[in-house]
């Protein structure tokens, strides 16, 4: 026992590291599956090119931002005692390893989704294999680099900040340690946030222009390879429900941990790790939320035809988040003491198991809920199918309201969760339940990542024109997807906010302010100008779709109108210009959405100080949360009520098909919600946590301490250190106290 006393901060990367080994070994399984025949591949191999170059323009536009930042950084992290120049180095390997976990999935799916096509053509059970082991790719490859990355980052700051030479450990020191880490998310959070802007914006302004002129104007499939939008529109899948979204859980993922680490900071902690127990406490969680995730994607199969693929992908996640509760129980009780503080609360260890058991009971209820709204036959989804038998007003009309609607549940999930968890262990309590919902996080990226390989197999079928019980299972697999896909983002939003309340309760220790007083003039205003940024950011995201979906159909109507065989299958019409009007659309439109995120906090913290600033993150996170929760399930209900016309929807006990008055009209909601649920719907967990860690990065600089401006101020008031060296410590005691 005494060996694990000693050395736990060096089991953590381990962890991580097992799970990149996993990793590894699931995507050369996937490799190795049959690519189907020669068109196959080649129609692959457009779809795998296109996602290659979209993500090289988006990284050499991303590199000269990192780099640009990274100097700013640098130099004002030698402006205060609490921060450090090397906050510009964690920085750049958070925006490297966030921008290469969203490589890995891409780099995966674009192999898995060829090969499920052609596993489709032997039995559903070998194609869900072949998807689902590919989304765990993804999966595993972000939660095994977020743990390696910030338990090794946190090793060696740990020794270099804090770990002094003769033995002893100091307070403002630890802080400054947690700030570099923060540097970290912050890169993370950053590339999160412009590939999931700039993935949305490509993928649905494909998608928009290959359903008005292919599907309602020329009445072909919607991945009919006489489409010229149709590859452009397979590749967007791959950039921005893949890579985006793999660049976006990572962000969530390591700035819940860090939130809870920070905090964990300031808890008076007598245990037997020298006093951080609290803070090494959701690195390990998520490490062994990592391990029983690998164990639960065993769990995915089905054996026959007729086998309900959601349940059997409900089995692997239950399965990942009980493991991972009985776990916690264990690790938290060898842990931490029995009597701990926080801001003059006081709990045990047994609370704070609790708070985690709340963040997994509320990550599985959104789930649950958001499957409800957006599922095909469940009740909400079919009053948009019965809707769209009066038109296409009434399908935006009931879609809209489903989205309005699906809001109500979910946030009083949201609310009980954040009361309960505050009940059991205070502001930490709030940390470490997001820090358990966020523990499984390899598990549901699977899931999520499994829909968009699956859509692309379905395009790839169609596409080669093979049979339609191929289609058939690769339909039954998307329509699938969909659900997950949108429950994938209510576990997200979720997250979101949980995180950013605890960004935002360590924002005001570090900025030195007691509360945020909504009496004051100042603040209020801040409060409302926080509430209507998240509207005028998906204004901006939405809008762009809506420009580069105009030029997309424009373009596609001259191949059909210039390009004489296309229609006879005679002429292959140019996709590689389609994937060119999607590339310059998405990494033009994307850079002001994502200014706003990061420069609105900076201009209103140093021109009205952190009181406004906490009111404005106030406004941002409440606005946010309910703008994400509407828009994506609001964009799912609408894309499953178009597929029950696919597979044939009963209105009134009449059956309707494709190309009916009905299927029009929701291909017409189907279309407006595609921007809501995957391009500023989702957008907005990465915009509210990436606005709390600006908000967080500087504080130091513009913190109200009593005669000084910094935040080593506040933390000598509130900091004690002493030496008290143990054998049973980790290399030298820490001891915090207030």
């Amino acid at each position: 026992m005494d060996f694990l006393y000693e050395n736990l901060i060096y089991l953590i990367p381990i962890l991580g590291l097992v799970g990149i080994v996993v990793m590894l070994v699931k995507s050369a399984w996937v490799s190795k599956q049959d690519a189907g025949d020669e068109n196959m591949q080649r129609l692959a191999g457009f779809i795998a090119s296109g996602a290659m170059a979209f993500l090289k323009a988006e990284w050499k536009i991303l590199s000269y931002f990192a780099v640009i930042a990274a100097l700013l950084l640098a130099y004002s992290g030698t402006l205060v005692e609490t921060s450090s120049w090397v906050i510009s180095i964690s920085f750049l390997i958070g925006a490297f390893t966030s921008a290469f976990a969203g490589y890995i999935g891409m780099n995966i799916a674009t192999k898995a989704n060829v090969r499920t096509t052609q596993a489709a053509r032997t039995s559903l059970a070998k194609a869900l294999k072949v998807s689902f082991t590919g989304g765990s790719v993804m999966g595993l490859g972000v939660a095994g680099l977020a743990v390696l990355g910030l338990g090794s980052l946190f090793i060696v700051f740990y020794q270099v900040y804090v770990v002094q030479q003769n033995g002893s450990v100091n307070g403002v020191e630890m802080e400054k340690a947690l700030e570099v880490l923060a540097g970290f998310s912050l890169g993370a959070e950053s590339i999160a946030l412009f590939a999931r802007v700039g993935g949305g914006i490509y993928t649905k302004a494909a998608d928009v222009g290959a359903d008005l002129v292919g599907k309602v104007e020329a009445g072909i499939p919607e991945d009919d390879v006489r489409n010229p939008a149709t590859i452009a529109d397979n590749v967007g899948d791959n950039v921005g429900d893949v890579a985006g979204m793999g660049a976006d859980l990572f962000g969530s993922y390591v700035a819940t941990i860090l939130a809870t680490m920070v905090l964990g900071r300031e808890i008076v902690s007598d245990d037997n790790f020298g006093g951080i127990a609290p803070i090494l406490l959701p690195m390990l969680i998520a490490g062994l939320g990592l391990i029983f995730s690998i164990i639960a994607t065993y769990f995915v199969r089905i054996k026959n035809e007729t086998d309900n693929v959601q349940t059997a992908l409900n089995i692997g996640n239950w399965s990942s988040i009980i493991f991972t509760a009985i776990a916690s129980f264990f690790a938290v009780k060898w842990m931490l003491p029995e009597n701990m503080e926080i801001r003059g609360f006081t709990f045990n260890s047994t609370d704070v198991f609790l708070a985690i058991v709340v963040g997994l009971i509320v990550g599985a209820l959104m789930s649950i809920i958001t499957e409800y709204y957006t599922a095909m036959g469940k009740r909400p989804v079919q009053s948009i199918v019965n809707q769209s038998s009066t038109g296409h007003a009434t399908n935006i009309i009931g879609g809209l309201a489903v989205g309005m609607e699906s809001t109500f549940l979910p946030i009083i999930v949201l609310a009980v969760g954040i009361f309960s968890s505050y009940h059991f262990a205070g502001l930490y309590g709030v940390a470490i339940a997001a820090a358990g919902m966020m523990a499984t996080t390899a598990m549901q990226l699977a899931i999520d990542a499994f829909g968009p390989i699956a859509d692309n197999a379905g395009g790839i079928a169609e596409m080669s024109q093979l049979p339609e019980e191929v289609r058939n299972r690769t339909d039954n697999l998307d329509a699938v997807g969909n659900t997950t896909a949108a429950t994938g983002k209510g576990f997200a939003i979720a997250s979101a906010a949980l995180t950013s309340l605890a960004l935002f309760a360590a924002f005001v220790g570090i900025a030195g302010i007691d509360s945020i007083d909504i009496y004051k003039a100042d603040v209020l205003a801040g409060l409302f100008v926080g509430g209507m940024i998240p509207y005028i950011f998906s204004s901006l995201a939405i809008s762009a779709v809506g420009k580069a979906a105009m030029d997309m159909v424009q373009e596609v109507r001259r191949q059909f109108r210039e390009i004489p065989g296309i229609m006879e299958y005679k002429a292959e019409p140019e996709y590689e210009k389609c994937v060119a009007i999607s590339t310059k659309a998405s990494i033009r439109e994307m850079m002001l959405p994502g200014a706003i995120a990061l420069i609105v906090p900076i201009i209103i913290g140093f021109s009205f100080g952190p009181e406004v600033l906490g009111g404005l993150l106030a406004g941002v996170t409440v606005s946010g949360v309910l703008m994400g929760m509407f828009q994506s399930n609001a964009g799912g209900a609408w894309d499953n009520a178009k597929k029950s016309f696919e597979k044939g929807a009963v209105i009134n006990g009449e059956t309707f098909y494709k190309k009916s008055e009905p299927h029009k009209a929701s291909v017409t909601g189907d279309t407006v919600g595609d921007p809501f649920k995957d391009t500023s719907g989702p957008s907005m967990n990465i915009l509210i946590k990436l606005m709390s860690i600006v908000s967080l990065i500087i504080a130091p600089h513009i913190a109200q301490g009593p005669g000084e401006n910094t935040a080593s101020a506040n933390a000598k008031h509130r900091i004690e250190t002493k030496s008290d060296v143990s054998e049973k410590n980790i290399g030298n005691s820490v001891t915090i106290k207030r």
